[in-house]
């Protein structure tokens, strides 16, 4: 199979012809038509993923065929539709026992403890516990879009933030974790206030559904713009990004008894940011982090897409060969690209 691959972190990857895989007695292979291009698949390349042994193929966003199963998969066969949350549960930790796959004690993510979808194939385990069945009507671009950044601000603003209708929802960073969350806060009937630094991606903001915004490039104090808008703070708000200081705004923008949700990825350097502790202590407020998702969730998901209250179809950008994603990957921390790039191995 062709794949993207590369064997030293921050080296510029290949794209290469390795042996298609085979199946463990409980996991699947599966053809991958449609695989998302996202901001943690840089994380790894650069080495702030403990988890990824060398060389190694990335690619954790998937949508595809079964082509392959293992004898011991119960509830699967070849030609299903699938995609899978980009972290699997065992289905025998006392984590998973209690519903919470995303956390697992022996998780596995394709891409980061696994070869990944950047490939022709890509096999996964587990499956009779992590696939996820594809609606007929379901484009694969569209499910490959969902799986980790939608699905990730689904759990953070459902499941986590708990965002009702009326409730002020402020969301720091608008690349495809922030565009999702905005769009999923909105259909909660959230008042969203999106803030970034760009233009172009504040409007897609608009287009998704913030009814406010804020160029933090430009407004010199994004707390103080988040609280006058609200009148007393958010009573959500969703760090999107993964940065010390949109980190701390996150926190302080919130109004008493608020919950902040830290969905971007804090790697490297920024592991420990600093948060306005004593607001936390006097206004009783709630942190929360969202890893993930668990598979059985996404029936949720299908219905309020079914019921087009949700349109993940809106976030979708661009759609790229294997061989254009490598210096697509190697600039995801510009920040450039707007919406959700999609790979097409086909397209090789």
């Amino acid at each position: 199979m062709k794949a993207m691959m590369y064997e030293k972190f921050s080296e510029t990857p290949r794209l290469v012809t390795l042996p298609d895989p085979a199946p463990d007695n409980d996991g699947v292979v599966i053809k991958v038509i449609a695989t998302g291009l996202c901001l943690s698949d840089w994380h790894g390349w650069v080495g702030h993923d403990p988890d990824i042994t060398l060389p190694h193929v990335p690619g954790h966003e998937l949508a595809g065929e079964i082509v392959a199963a293992g004898k011991d998969v119960a509830r699967w066969k070849i030609g299903d539709r699938v995609t899978v949350p980009f972290v699997g549960g065992c289905g025998g930790c006392p984590e998973c026992r209690s519903g919470n796959h995303q956390v697992c004690d022996h998780q596995f993510q394709p891409g980061f403890t696994h070869w990944g979808s950047f490939a022709e194939y890509v096999a996964i385990g587990y499956a009779d516990i992590n696939l996820v069945r594809l609606p007929d009507e379901l484009d694969y671009a569209v499910a490959a879009s969902l799986g980790c950044r939608f699905v990730t601000s689904f759990r953070a603003v459902v499941d986590q933030g708990k965002v009702s209708a009326g409730q002020w929802v402020a969301v720091h960073g608008c690349g495809g974790v922030g565009l999702s969350a905005i769009m999923i806060a909105t259909a909660m009937g959230g008042s969203v206030i999106a803030i970034d630094i760009a233009e172009e991606k504040l409007a897609l903001a608009r287009k998704m559904g913030a009814v406010h915004t804020i160029n933090s490039s430009i407004v010199p104090d994004p707390v103080e713009a988040v609280q006058a808008l609200t009148s007393r703070g958010a009573h959500v708000s969703i760090d999107a990004i993964g940065h010390p200081e949109t980190c701390y705004n996150s926190v302080a923008n919130l109004r008493k008894r608020g919950r902040h949700i830290q969905v971007g990825l804090m790697t490297g350097d920024h592991c420990s940011p600093s948060i306005p502790m004593s607001q936390v202590v006097a206004k009783e407020l709630e942190i929360y982090g969202s890893h993930g998702i668990q598979a059985y969730r996404y029936d949720a998901i299908w219905e309020m897409i079914k019921g087009r209250k949700l349109k993940p179809e809106m976030l979708l950008g661009k759609t790229i060969s294997l061989e254009a994603s490598i210096p697509a990957l190697m600039a995801m921390d510009r920040y450039e690209s707007q919406g959700i790039t999609i790979i097409d191995p086909a397209l090789d």
